[in-house]
C-alpha cells in the first residue's frame, strides 16, 4: 500500500491505527477497499513521531484528539507529554548531580554504630525493605551481616544504597547497575554513568523536540 510505504510502516499497521482512531476513518469503494490519501500519509507520519517522543501508549489519545476534539484537549494533553518529558531531563540532571556528591563523600573510619538496619535504611530512601533486598540478590549492594545475620549497612553500603536509589529513580536498569557498581566502589566508574546520564538527557531532548 502507498500510503504504508510513505509513511515508513506496514500495511497491517496501517490497519490497526485505522481502527485505533489514530489516522482519519477511510473512504471506502463499492467493493469495500479503503480509499487512503494524504491525510492518513501525515497522521502515520505524525503518529510515528509522537510515539518516538512519548511512546505508542499516550501517542494514540493525543492523535485522537488532534483529529476530532476541541483545540483546548489537544494543547492540554500535548502540555502534559512536555511536561513529563520536562521532569525526566530535570529527575536525570538531579541524579547525575546527586550520585556525584555521594560518591564524593567520605565513608572511611566507620564504626559498629554508624551502620543501619534494612528498616532504617528503606526509611531513609523511602523505599520498602523488599526493594533493598532485591537489590542485594541482584549485585547492587552487599551489605554485612550480623551474628544474628541480620543485615548491617555501613556507611559505605549506604552509599551504595543512595547511588541505586538516584540512578534507578533516573531511569537506570537492573542490568546496568549490575555490571556499574561493582566498578564504582572501585571508584572506576563514574565517569561511564556521567557519560551515560549525559546520553540520557540528549535522547530526552530529541524526544521532546
Amino acid at each position: 500500500m502507498d500510503v504504508a510505504r510513505r509513511a515508513g510502516c506496514s500495511v497491517q499497521q496501517i490497519r490497526v491505527l485505522e481502527n485505533a482512531g489514530v489516522l482519519p476513518p477511510a473512504a471506502r469503494t463499492a467493493s469495500g477497499y479503503r480509499v487512503l490519501g494524504p491525510d492518513h500519509v501525515e497522521a502515520a507520519i505524525a503518529y510515528r513521531a509522537l510515539a518516538a517522543a512519548v511512546g505508542p501508549v499516550e501517542a494514540k489519545p493525543i492523535m485522537r484528539a488532534a483529529l476530532g476534539s476541541p483545540a483546548a484537549t489537544l494543547v492540554a494533553l500535548v502540555d502534559s507529554a512536555h511536561a513529563r518529558l520536562h521532569a525526566e531531563r530535570e529527575g536525570l540532571r538531579s541524579a547525575k548531580r546527586a550520585a556525584a556528591e555521594i560518591i564524593r563523600e567520605p565513608v572511611g573510619d566507620a564504626r559498629p554504630s554508624d551502620a543501619m538496619s534494612v528498616g532504617e535504611l528503606a526509611d531513609a530512601l523511602g523505599v520498602r525493605p523488599s526493594t533493598l533486598r532485591h537489590w542485594e540478590a541482584e549485585g547492587l549492594l552487599a551489605p554485612e551481616r550480623t551474628k544474628g545475620r541480620r543485615r548491617a549497612y555501613a556507611p559505605a553500603d549506604v552509599r551504595d544504597a543512595r547511588v541505586v536509589d538516584q540512578l534507578r529513580r533516573a531511569g537506570y536498569r537492573i542490568g546496568a547497575l549490575r555490571d556499574l557498581m561493582p566498578r564504582l566502589r572501585r571508584r572506576r566508574g563514574w565517569d561511564g554513568v556521567a557519560g551515560a546520564l549525559h546520553t540520557l538527557l540528549e535522547r530526552s531532548s530529541a524526544r521532546a523536540r
